[in-house]
């Protein structure tokens, strides 16, 4: 019987390239980056790959990836700074005219 294995690895750098695609001053959805990757139903793993970026060279601008209503999930403040360094409008931990700036990698890529 085969079984489909995943390298976690190989995956998050897949993910990790798909993110430092992302030009500034636009964001993109964990769901959108788990479908660039072939990950059906991946946002969760883009999410905890997310959250493994610390150290990772060269960065991953993890600031510009959101949930697919373009609300910063998990947001302590830090993300929201860096958006709006780039020119990114957020209030109330939404981001302001999040349909114009998505950044589709399955259209972009």
């Amino acid at each position: 019987m085969k079984t489909n294995t995943i390298d976690p690895e190989a995956i998050y750098k897949a993910i990790f390239d798909v993110v430092r695609s992302i030009p500034k001053g636009r964001v993109s959805s964990y769901g959108a980056i788990a479908k660039a990757v072939g990950l059906k139903s991946g946002a969760r793993m883009v999410g905890r790959a997310m959250s493994l970026t610390m150290g990772v060279k060269p960065a991953v601008p993890v600031q510009r990836v959101v949930n697919s209503t373009g609300v910063l999930s998990g947001d302590n403040g830090q993300r929201q700074k860096k958006l709006e360094a780039e020119g990114i409008t957020v209030n109330t931990g939404r981001i302001v005219n999040f349909k114009k700036i998505f950044w589709d990698p399955m259209k972009e890529l």
